[in-house]
């Protein structure tokens, strides 16, 4: 028989062994309930909270701006933001939790209240960008279930420029955030790389975005941005656009129009600011079509530069009756005097010299069909129905000097890039690491320079755009702006000037567009000094040595 001591033993080994198996027992029944009863709730929350902490979500790309030294400039970048957020599934007590953050936050105690009703959510985003008084306010609250973290948010280092390029990001569905507008939506996918995953206890790592380098300057940005507000407010404009492009290259340098908006603060903003109308508005040219005209009917050897007209100040087609735009006859008229002089009826004799279906084909040609393809969501493509659809004489006469048909701002850059570049059609580019490209020879070398130095004439005759040392060729537009209400034009106008410089061998080409400015002034008085401060400007930013071509 046992003694008394070895059985006190055994009962004490057999309390040890049944304490040890109990502790097991509840250790595995504790790591059922989390992996496999609560393994949703947890494998969630550690989803958001890998997600806030940036283990899941990808780093979006950064755009980058450039400079003349071909340096890169970040302009979009990821800035680290307190967020705040709600595990709706901890909270105990839903009204007192709304109620507190609802002071918190300065926020509708009642959709706090709806946010927080959801039993199964994991994650409920609260603030986006809290300010370190709403962190400040919450943490004071102290309500469990609401947590302060860091998370990657897009930031645009420049503020407004180039923001209609640029774009922003918003929040999707999920509160996943996604490119809306300009370069971020375009390239969202690239730029937004692809997130990572939890699966049970393993974390899938995340893709970075990629980065983008734009072919924009920062320095002709800024400049370009700050002349147009000034000339928009200035003359009272309704707005405005100016692009720089490089000719031989297509390579857009600056690209801006007025009124705009802060991509950081973006809700502050009415949604027409989002919209680019360089590449999403439609505009009658006006007299700056007078170039195009004149370079089909020089390329095609129906006119030359001396080539002679009487004008008697109208010409009536079809039962309507064409004016100069100063009511003067002009009597014996060269074409190059059509430019210098801009004579509405000189360039619908050119035209007629040309023929109507070869002169349409020369605007084909010129790109005023088609979206120019630069990359830009929304792009338009201009407008020549009125040369299709039971066109007359008067149609193709008005078109001519640039009524009557539309295109886009972006289009028309293009189109007097062309001239500059000896005739040749460059596609315009926006990203820097794309090559240069082609689009197709629209007139002769010789028809190019033809036009460029008439165009000179028209400069140095006007004297506003001329520049001491340089050659410039250059042309205005003053266009009525059309009346959609009762048909016909209203009073007011559209300024514009395209322009080039040095003439030959052009570094850039400026196009100007002015809406609706106060009392219909002529573009001599408000885009023209407005082109030569920034050729002047370019022309040192470039350190370009005067240009030693004469027109003789």
């Amino acid at each position: 028989m046992p003694t008394p001591r070895s059985s006190s033993s055994f009962a004490r080994l057999l309390c040890i062994i049944i304490f040890l198996f109990g502790m097991y027992g509840s250790l595995v029944a504790n790591l059922y309930k989390l992996q496999i009863t609560k393994g949703e709730f947890y494998a969630s929350r550690a989803e958001a909270q890998h997600r806030l902490g940036g283990d899941l979500a990808p780093a979006r790309g950064t755009i980058y701006l450039t400079d003349k030294y071909g340096n890169s400039i970040p302009a979009v970048i990821n800035k680290l933001y307190p967020t705040i957020y709600a595990v709706p599934k901890e909270i105990e007590d839903i009204e007192e939790a709304s109620a507190l953050l609802a002071s918190a936050l300065g926020r509708d105690v009642g959709a706090i209240k709806t946010m927080l009703e959801k039993p199964k959510d994991q994650y409920e985003l609260l603030v986006k960008r809290a300010t370190a008084d709403e962190v400040a306010r919450v943490r004071d609250a102290n309500v469990k279930g609401v947590y302060v973290e860091s998370e990657d948010y897009r930031y645009y280092q420049f503020g407004s420029l180039a923001a209609q390029v640029l774009g922003y990001v918003g929040s999707g569905s999920d509160n996943q955030e996604i490119g809306r507008y300009g370069i971020e939506s375009q390239y969202n996918d690239l730029l937004s790389g692809l997130p990572g995953k939890v699966t049970g206890d393993k974390i899938e790592k995340p893709l970075a975005g990629r980065d983008l380098r734009l072919t924009l300057d920062r320095p002709i940005q800024s400049r370009v941005e700050e002349v147009l507000e000034r000339l928009v407010k200035e003359h009272k404009a309704t707005g405005g656009t100016i692009i720089v492009e490089d000719p031989k290259t297509g390579n857009i340098r600056a690209l801006a129009s007025y009124p705009t908006f802060d991509p950081n603060m973006y809700a502050k903003f009415p949604l027409g600011n989002f919209l680019n109308p360089a590449a999403q508005a439609l505009y009658e040219p006006g007299s700056i079509m007078k170039i195009l005209t004149m370079a089909g009917a020089l390329d095609a050897g129906k006119v030359t530069p001396g080539t002679a007209y009487y004008d008697v100040g109208f010409l009536t087609l079809n039962g309507k009756t064409i004016r100069n735009w100063d009511l003067k006859a002009y009597g014996k008229t060269t074409m190059t005097d059509v430019i210098a002089h801009s004579i509405n009826t000189g360039a619908a004799f050119a035209e007629r010299k040309l023929g109507d279906d070869r002169f349409y084909n020369y605007l084909v040609n010129f790109g005023f069909n088609e979206a120019t393809g630069i990359g830009l969501p929304g792009e338009l493509s201009g407008n020549l129905r009125n040369l299709v659809r039971n066109a007359r004489e008067i149609n193709f006469a008005t078109a001519s000097f640039g009524q009557g048909i539309s295109v886009t701002p972006l289009e028309m850059v293009g189109a007097v890039a062309a001239l500059a570049n000896h005739g040749v059609l460059m596609k315009p580019r926006m990203l820097a690491d794309e090559p240069p490209q082609m689009v197709r020879r629209v007139v002769s070398e010789s028809a190019a320079e033809a036009i460029t130095r008439m165009m000179i004439t028209a400069v140095k005759g006007g004297k506003i755009a001329d520049i001491p040392g340089y050659e410039v060729a250059g042309k205005t537009g003053t266009a009525q702006v059309a009346d959609l209400k009762k048909g016909g034009y209203s009073d007011d106008v559209i300024n514009s000037y395209a322009g080039y410089a040095p003439a030959f061998d052009p570094r850039f080409v400026i196009l100007i567009k002015l809406d609706r400015p106060e009392g219909a002034p002529l573009a001599g008085a408000t885009v023209v000094p407005a082109f030569r401060e920034l050729a002047e400007f370019l022309l040192q930013y470039y350190d370009v040595p005067p240009d030693a071509q004469t027109t003789n």
